[in-house]
């Protein structure tokens, strides 16, 4: 006869005619067989006069013995096999242990059903976290409004050829595509989409920790303007360093009858031609044209976030809204700035032909001079238009981008630490 409780623990009573041949073999032997394959058995003897006085097996163990008149003098042997449970149940056990003690070493299980702070990353990842979503932010912006760009790099030009001459950023990309060809628009994004990667991963690293630090000793506990805006100068340092060098080629290949068709041909030919020099001789004036213009968009941007975003939650209609019009007021206001920078990338043949001036165009002050000669004041606002219909857009994707992997990362990283 066979019982088994719920733990597992099964009882078998042999009948009287196997306890008694097992007896007179004086055995306290395992019993051996296919059916107990993997248990443990133990056989143990018990008389009538103990069964009565010892204490029972224990909660949860049925043990039924035949009535004391058909006994002999010795008990029957009897086999308790216990069975080990199933690797699932196990398991399950395990883990039950496992969140009791994570629980208790937690303080309770209230802090990890709280939703994660998203404006509080994660230390140990907060670096790495803003420059992968500096970097996709970087890669989608331009990539997304590149054929604006060099729609408003054409129409900055301050002697453009007659074919190059357009009234506004749609005609300006219909007569591209139609007399150049569809991908023509698209001629050096590879380039750009290489520097954008590595200069907005620095970009928004160094922007992230620099207003942290500052707004922590200007203004302990809230937001302060002169940090955004300081925070946004720094970064733009580092940006403009590694982006430099893919700006002159882009702008080079953008221009109205381009001698170059691949990438590595105008660096090539810009190298031997100008020199090294070439690819930085824009910088200063590319400083001079982002640190203010980086200052007035990080500074919107924010003031923006207090007044539609009050609780720095994840928004992506705030985010976008917000960088939108940061991109706008900035851009409008650093137009005559771009285009000096412009002029310095492009060193455009025909208006430098047209003043008699040889060699190569360098400096801002000249950039300046060179540009009030060619138009007088309305030339430091061509292409305003479209660089604001560049920019606008542009701003809203690179934060919303940006935002949103912010949130993602820090949200993944939150739920990981849950689950262990």
């Amino acid at each position: 006869m066979e019982f088994e409780n719920e733990g597992g623990v099964r009882i078998e009573l042999p009948e009287r005619s196997e306890a008694l041949s097992n007896s007179s073999a004086g055995g306290h032997k395992a019993k051996s067989g296919g059916g107990n394959a993997g248990n443990v058995v133990v056989k143990a003897a018990v008389t009538s006069s103990s069964s009565s006085s010892s204490p029972g097996p224990g909660p949860g163990v049925a043990v039924r013995q035949p009535p004391p008149s058909s006994l002999p003098s010795a008990a029957p042997l009897f086999d308790i096999v216990v069975k080990p449970p199933p690797p699932s149940r196990l398991l399950s056990i395990m883990d039950n242990l496992s969140d009791e003690h994570s629980s208790s070493s937690s303080g309770g299980s209230s802090s990890s059903s709280k939703e994660p702070e998203y404006e509080s990353l994660p230390r140990n990842a907060s670096t790495s976290t803003h420059m992968i979503a500096g970097a996709v932010a970087g890669v989608m912006e331009h990539s997304v409004m590149y054929p604006i760009d060099c729609v408003k790099t054409r129409m900055q030009s301050l002697q453009p050829e007659p074919a190059a001459r357009y009234r506004n950023v749609m005609d300006a990309l219909k007569r591209i595509v139609r007399t150049e060809g569809f991908w023509r628009p698209m001629r050096g994004l590879n380039v750009t989409a290489t520097g954008a990667g590595p200069a907005h991963a620095l970009y928004f690293a160094c922007y992230e920790k620099i207003k942290k630090t500052l707004s922590d000793a200007i203004h302990p506990g809230g937001n302060s303007h002169i940090a955004n805006g300081a925070a946004g100068c720094v970064a733009t340092l580092f940006h403009d360093a590694a982006m430099n060098p893919a700006e002159v080629v882009k702008q080079r290949m953008q221009m109205y009858n381009s001698p170059y068709k691949r990438v590595l041909d105008c660096m090539r030919t810009v190298w031997k031609a100008e020199g090294a020099g070439a690819f930085y001789r824009s910088y200063t004036t590319q400083l001079t044209m982002n640190i203010p213009f980086q200052a007035v968009h990080f500074m919107t941007y924010e003031f923006l976030q207090e007044q539609l975003n009050p609780h720095r939650q994840y928004n992506p209609s705030s985010h976008v809204l917000s960088g939108a019009m940061a991109g706008a007021v900035a851009a409008a206001v650093t137009t005559p700035l771009d285009v000096c920078k412009t002029l310095l990338n492009t060193q455009e043949s025909l208006a430098l032909n047209s003043l008699n001036i040889s060699g190569h165009l360098s400096g801002m002050a000249n950039a300046f001079r060179t540009v009030y000669r060619l138009g007088g004041i309305p030339a430091y606002f061509k292409g305003a238009q479209a660089r604001v219909i560049y920019q606008m857009p542009s701003t809203a994707i690179a934060w919303s981008v940006y935002e949103f992997f912010k949130y993602f990362i820090s949200k993944h990283h939150h739920d990981r630490r849950s689950v262990y």
